[in-house]
């Protein structure tokens, strides 16, 4: 069967305007019923088809891609796949069917149950829920939503084609459930997964599906703990099996986020599937591949994880060199899904006119795939216009003032700060002393929940209803509060809260040259969850203090130590949507001088403790391991810019999340942070042992309550927790921490919390003091 001359491997499944997110909270709070909410997603899923037949892609030829999750896909897989852990049993239906709210539980956990962990997706911001496999998991068919969507597509008209995670990349993703005997890998599990995804090709070609999107980026990778030719095995038995099935829609295995490894490429082109997506912005075209002859490629040469406008002349060459590899068919398409971008460029009216012609959103780069589809149908001239309009924005782009800025090149290039700290850690520890703080001090990681007031009032000062002086007043009375409820509940080092800032990278965009933010720029991040990327188009530089007067007064507020809270260099760039006409590693050093400053004038202000946040350090991570030293090099080089300039007193803590800490801990301890805290929770605080393992000296905050879930751990719980951390690692290097920040909690919650970390804490101390 034909496949299509241009697709897209998945588009923004939360809205246009955060619908999907609206729809899911209000049925959490139980304002909105079960039926009510997917009468929500049934509308966006209808408005998503109807928009993309729009755009150009054939709404009868599968170019559609039916993505939509309520929460996150591989979750999708697990409840597909009936692959619950065991905790969760009780929850599946009478028919053995997993329903909704035993879906919306796992990923979220009750006060009876901890939720799947969660981690990044690859090198992106995305966050997933993996599974957790063990011997006795029995895979079944437990949810047809997948094959109820197909046929709601059908009943409007289209034919879609649907997008699930590979059986590979599903089990290459998990983790051992808890109690597998030790040598045990999810993978071993291929062989009695694979006739369930069987199972499941055969009725939704019996539902009228034509092909469908089995998603591989395991196949890309060299970070999941198996090397390419096990990934390889695996993938040759997985297709063979599914290929091989007489009931079956043909099948598109897509294989986004990198470079396909050559021993992948010859295993794909061998198996009995009709068609292979590849990453061709992040991989390349292999000189020969034997095989195709009978397939379809799908070129993914328009990026799906950034959001500058393609150069239609680089895409056009990238398909050409894909033709010469002799396939039956190429067509054009995404490198990844488009759930990495937001919607559509003209639904941002605040955005310069200039800058925005030099970007493509999900809607801007459909119709680019469009484009190259009809080129690759009718002739390159055809659409003339559209590629001579994209080689048009991307030379503007490299001629416009801003782009690049003479005096911040001259400053780095002829820098001569330190790029270490000025003494050893050692020796900073007795310059600290003078903090005073106790054995095992307690804090939080920065911000304090985002209440309906501060939107409120943010908004207000957005549309003019309220003045500047009003806006300080009342972020100045929100600091005093938080500072007083932190000093009640008993912690020893304090936050100013963050409720000046909307988001942790775009408060510092907003206040940095060289960056641009958006109106209605969301892109889900997990769960109900969405940011607003900001853009950072031009050299960057900081044109004056930016976070110093309301950690200043937050200090002059109590006798305990204020945080000055910094997003890193590295989690800035991670964060957001970053030009690229230059390699990363100059960007990164133009924002660590920038911070670099602000931390020389926080001291100057008398903070004694200043956070420089890089959560994002492991997502960056490449996922070839070749490319892995070069980049370590330099995301620690732009940490030691930013921080190396600190006085020895001067406290600096650093924040990471789900950092697999065994993977980069050289690169962790060569931060040089005095404290490192790390999410932990949802892990068990598996990190503990690889902290100690690998003798990581320096002071360590590994989270002992997971921030993600609004179940609120007991006392009890939080001191074993912390117990399991003294037992593997001294006293004197830990720190008593949340997961990560509060923002997204409500207030009963966190200060129930809290109090329970607060007391966990002393129970431990005392028994600490007891047993010396």
């Amino acid at each position: 069967m034909t496949f299509p001359s241009g697709t897209i491997l998945g588009y923004p499944r939360i809205g246009r305007r955060r619908e999907l997110k609206r729809a899911i909270e209000a049925h959490w709070a139980g304002g909105l019923d079960e039926a009510g909410l997917q009468e929500a997603a049934a509308g966006i899923r209808s408005r998503t088809r109807a928009r993309l037949a729009e755009l150009g892609l054939g709404a009868r030829d599968s170019a559609i891609p039916e993505s939509f999750s309520f929460y996150d896909q591989v979750l999708d897989a697990i409840a597909t796949l009936g692959a619950l852990p065991a905790r969760f049993a009780d929850l599946r239906g009478a028919d053995g069917r997993i329903p909704l709210s035993a879906y919306f539980t796992a990923a979220r956990g009750d006060q009876d149950r901890a939720p799947l962990e969660m981690t990044k997706w690859f090198d992106t911001n995305y966050h997933y829920l993996v599974p957790e496999i063990g011997p006795e998991t029995a895979f079944s068919l437990s949810d047809r939503r997948v094959i109820d969507q197909l046929k709601e597509a059908r009943s409007e008209g289209y034919l879609t084609r649907p997008v699930l995670v590979g059986p590979v990349t599903f089990l290459a993703l998990a983790k051992a459930a808890p109690g597998a005997p030790s040598g045990y890998r999810p993978l071993d599990r291929l062989a009695e997964l694979v006739p369930v995804y069987r199972e499941l090709l055969a009725e939704l070609q019996q539902a009228g599906a034509e092909w469908v999107q089995l998603d591989e980026p395991a196949l890309v990778s060299q970070s999941l703990g198996y090397d390419d030719d096990e990934l390889a095995a695996a993938a040759r038995h997985a297709y063979a099996v599914l290929g091989s099935a007489s009931a079956r829609p043909s099948l598109l295995v897509a294989a986004p986020y990198g470079q396909l490894s050559d021993v992948a490429w010859r295993t794909l082109a061998a198996a009995p599937v009709e068609a292979i997506a590849v990453d061709l912005t992040r991989g390349r075209v292999p000189a020969a591949v034997p095989g195709l002859t009978e397939k379809t490629l799908v070129g993914g040469v328009i990026d799906g994880r950034n959001v500058w406008r393609g150069d239609l002349e680089v895409a056009w060459d990238r398909l050409e060199r894909l033709r010469e590899l002799g396939a039956a068919h190429v067509s054009a398409g995404t490198s990844t899904s488009l759930q990495h971008v937001p919607h559509d460029v003209e639904d941002e009216p605040d955005l310069d006119r200039r800058l925005a012609s030099w970007l493509a959103f999900a809607d801007q780069k459909t119709g680019q795939v469009a484009a190259l589809a009809r080129a690759l149908e009718n002739g390159r001239e055809s659409v003339r216009e559209e590629f001579a309009a994209a080689s048009d924005a991307w030379r503007d782009r490299r001629s416009t003032p801003g782009v690049r800025d003479g005096k911040v090149r001259e400053r780095l290039a002829s820098r001569t700060s330190e790029t270490a700290r000025r003494v050893p850690y050692s020796d900073r520890l007795s310059a600290q002393e003078e903090l005073d703080l106790p054995l095992l001090p307690t804090t939080t990681i920065g911000s304090f929940p985002q209440t309906a007031e501060i939107r409120r009032a943010r908004a207000a000062r957005l549309s003019g209803d309220l003045s500047d002086a009003e806006y300080d007043g009342f972020l100045r009375d929100e600091i005093a509060r938080v500072i007083a409820l932190q000093e009640d509940l008993g912690l020893d080092v304090l936050v100013h809260g963050e409720a000046e800032r909307n988001d942790m990278v775009q408060y510092f965009a907003e206040n940095l040259d060289g960056f641009a933010v958006t109106r209605n720029g969301w892109v889900q991040s997990y769960g109900s969850r969405a940011t607003r990327p900001s853009i950072l188009w031009g050299d960057v530089s900081r044109p004056g203090a930016i976070t110093v007067r309301w950690s200043e007064y937050a200090q002059s507020l109590t006798s305990r130590p204020v945080k000055g809270m910094l997003t890193g260099p590295v989690t800035i760039l991670a964060w957001s949507f970053v030009r690229d006409d230059q390699p990363l590693r100059e960007t990164a050093d133009q924002v660590a001088l920038a911070l670099r400053d602000e931390i020389a004038d926080l001291e100057e202000a008398g903070i004694r403790i200043v956070q420089v946040d890089e959560p994002a350090l492991r997502e960056l991570l490449p996922l070839q391991k070749a490319a892995q030293p070069e980049y370590l090099d330099w995301s620690v080089g732009s940490f030691l810019l930013a921080t190396a300039g600190a006085r020895p007193e001067t406290q600096i803590h650093t924040h990471l999340c789900y950092s697999e800490f065994d993977v980069v801990i050289e690169a962790i301890a060569a931060l040089d942070a005095d404290v490192t805290s790390i999410e932990a929770a949802r892990s068990g605080g598996e990190v503990v042992s690889d902290i100690a393992a690998a003798g990581f000296a320096h002071g360590v905050g590994p989270g002992v309550y997971d921030i993600h879930s609004p179940r609120v751990p007991s006392a009890d719980e939080i001191a074993t927790t912390l117990e399991r951390a003294t037992a593997a690692l001294p006293l004197r290097q830990l720190w008593v921490n949340p997961d990560c920040g509060l923002k997204t909690r409500g207030y009963v919650e966190t200060v129930e919390a809290l109090r329970h970390l607060v007391a966990a804490t002393a129970t431990v101390r005392a028994r600490a003091t007891q047993d010396a």
